[in-house]
């Protein structure tokens, strides 16, 4: 069976805060784990309308609310840190959460050049950094002497490393580093095809994976009828044109006929880009995420699903797991 992991970007909705979307989270969490989920992951996002920008807080929220369920970053982008800085925190959640923790790593600021400057100071640096970077990461989870320096927490932790991607790099990094491979195809699904190509082509077994193994990234937007899923995924794509046109907003409250009222061009744009998406009832859901892991093979499908209502958006990642179940047993 395909493993089905949630993506949560633990949005501020219109006219909520920051600590609800925290509570949300960890309420989000809980369900997610007692549907079988493998997974909840938050993503480093910095000068928008998320709540995760601490990722590494965030995370220790979520499992102290949890209890099986794995809690990670979906991702950590980690040329906004020291590899020192990245170890110990994630080295302190390993001791907190053993055997639980997650850490995926991007090279993309999750943000403008303005707010990674800040964030990092200085944008020096090269093209090889994002590379040296995660070796030097791994080194102090290793203890292995190579940099001098012992990360402490962080020396002999064993979160399990993700190369993210949404492009052909991280999929060749990956594929280089003997590690599992992300894919952010629920918003960038321009290379995914070409990306995981690549990716099994010419991974080299390690010491962590024998085989290469692929998440790809999904929108699920699941409700009792086709009508009511459109519906609920409305917020999402208002979300998503408002920050195409430099206009960022919190998640607004849905619109019925959204998208047939837009413009051309942003009706394009929106079928482009969110075009690895099921949306819809149940049946519609399995027939749609079976087409897409007919195409990809993935190993595990990251299912994004940022409704405005959170009680709906529980229901669609029920929706999305008992699709999931349907898928199985159709098999």
């Amino acid at each position: 069976m395909t493993q089905y992991s949630l993506l949560d970007l633990v949005p501020v909705v219109e006219g909520g805060s920051v600590a609800q979307a925290l509570a949300n989270a960890a309420d989000l969490a809980r369900h997610a784990e007692s549907l079988g989920f493998t997974r909840y992951w938050v993503a480093e996002h910095h000068g928008m309308n998320l709540a995760g920008a601490a990722t590494a807080v965030v995370i220790g929220h979520v499992g102290a609310a949890t209890r099986s369920i794995r809690v990670g970053a979906g991702g950590i982008m980690l040329p906004n840190h020291a590899p020192l800085a990245i170890a110990e925190q994630f080295g302190t959640l390993d001791a907190l959460f053993p055997g639980r923790i997650d850490l995926g790593l991007g090279r993309a600021p999750g943000s403008d050049m303005r707010v990674a400057q800040a964030l990092r100071r200085t944008l020096a640096g090269d093209a090889d950094g994002f590379p040296r970077d995660v070796v030097e990461l791994q080194s102090y989870f290793a203890d292995d002497g190579r940099t001098g320096i012992r990360a402490m927490p962080g020396a002999g932790a064993r979160p399990q490393l993700w190369i993210l991607g949404s492009s052909l790099y991280g999929a060749q990094l990956a594929a280089a580093l003997g590690l599992p491979h992300a894919f952010a195809s629920h918003f960038a699904p321009d290379a995914l095809d070409e990306a995981l190509l690549i990716y099994r082509r010419h991974f080299r077994p390690s010491a962590v994976l024998a085989q290469p193994y692929v998440m790809a990234g999904f929108n699920i937007f699941g409700a009792a009828t086709d009508a009511e899923a459109e519906l609920i995924a409305s917020s999402q794509a208002q979300a998503f044109v408002a920050l195409r046109t430099g206009q960022p907003i919190a998640l607004p409250p849905p619109v019925a006929g959204y998208r047939e009222n837009l413009p051309p061009a942003h009706r394009a744009m929106l079928d482009h880009v969110l075009q690895c998406s099921a949306v819809g009832s149940p049946a519609t859901l399995a027939r749609q995420i079976g087409a897409f892991l007919t195409r990809t093979g993935a190993d595990e499908l990251m299912i994004a699903s940022s409704v405005f209502d959170h009680q709906a958006r529980k229901a669609s990642i029920a929706y999305a797991a008992d699709a999931m179940r349907a898928l199985k047993v159709a098999a």
